[in-house]
C-alpha cells in the first residue's frame, strides 16, 4: 500500500485541516462541514494526478482544441454519516463518478472494546474501476477494511484509494497490514501518534459526525 501525506509539503489544505480540528471553529457547523468538502476536493485533484486519460478535442466557438481527458470509470463510497461531507468535495470533482454507502459504526462491550457492525451497504459494480472510499477519521482502521471487503462483494477495482484527512499511525499501520500492497494508496491530511482507551485519535478533532451534523444519542 502507498501512503501519501499532503501535509509532508505546504499548501492550502493546512489551514482547513488546522480549522477542522480549531474548538472554535468546530462551533460554525457549517464552516466544519464546507471544510471538510474543501478538503475532498484538494484529495480529488491530487488523485486525478495518478488517473488515465486519453486524448480527445473539443470544439470552441472558433476551432477544434486538443485535450487530454480522463477515461477512468469511478466509484465513490463513503462510511456514514461522518464522510458525507468529505463525499460530497470528491464528487464536486469527479461529477460524473458512481456512489456507494455504507452504514457502519462500533458496538462497544466490556473494557471499551468494540466490534464494528456494518447493517447497510449500497453499490454499483466497482469492477475494473477506480474506487474512492472517503472517511473523515482513520482510528483503529477496521471499519475500513470491512467496508473495503464488502465492496469487493461487487468486483474488483481497477485501483483503490482511501481518503482520510485525519489518521492515527495505528490505523495506518493496521490498513498496510491487512490491505493489497498492490494499486492501493492511503491519501491522509495528517497523521497523529495517539490513540484514547476508546480508540480516540489524539489530538485528532472530536467527533466527525456530530461537528459536522449535530449531536446524537
Amino acid at each position: 500500500m502507498t501512503i501519501i501525506n499532503l501535509s509532508d509539503g505546504n499548501s492550502v489544505l493546512n489551514q482547513f485541516i488546522a480549522e477542522i480540528r480549531d474548538k472554535d471553529v468546530q462551533k460554525n457547523h457549517m464552516r466544519f462541514r464546507r471544510n471538510l468538502e474543501r478538503i475532498g476536493e484538494i484529495f480529488a485533484y491530487e488523485i486525478s494526478r495518478r488517473l488515465n486519460y486519453r486524448p480527445g478535442e473539443v470544439t470552441t466557438p472558433l476551432g477544434i482544441a486538443e485535450c487530454s481527458l480522463p477515461c477512468d470509470e469511478i466509484v465513490l463510497a463513503t462510511i456514514l454519516r461522518a464522510g458525507l461531507p468529505l463525499h460530497n468535495g470528491l464528487l464536486n470533482y469527479f461529477d460524473r463518478a458512481q456512489n456507494a454507502f455504507i452504514a457502519a459504526y462500533r458496538k462497544y462491550g466490556k473494557d471499551n472494546k468494540f466490534d464494528i457492525k456494518l447493517e447497510y451497504c449500497t453499490s454499483p459494480s466497482v469492477d475494473g474501476k477506480v474506487l474512492i472510499i472517503a472517511d473523515t477519521m482513520l482510528a483503529t482502521g477496521a471499519s475500513l477494511v470491512i467496508a473495503y471487503q464488502k465492496l469487493l462483494e461487487q468486483g474488483t477495482p481497477s485501483a483503490t484509494h482511501f481518503v482520510c484527512p485525519i489518521a492515527s499511525c495505528y490505523g495506518v499501520e493496521y490498513l498496510s497490514k491487512n490491505l493489497p500492497h498492490k494499486n492501493v494508496t492511503l491519501w491522509v491530511g495528517a497523521i497523529d501518534e495517539e490513540l484514547t482507551n476508546k480508540s480516540y485519535i489524539v489530538p485528532g478533532l472530536g467527533d466527525a459526525g456530530d461537528l459536522a451534523f449535530g449531536d446524537k444519542l
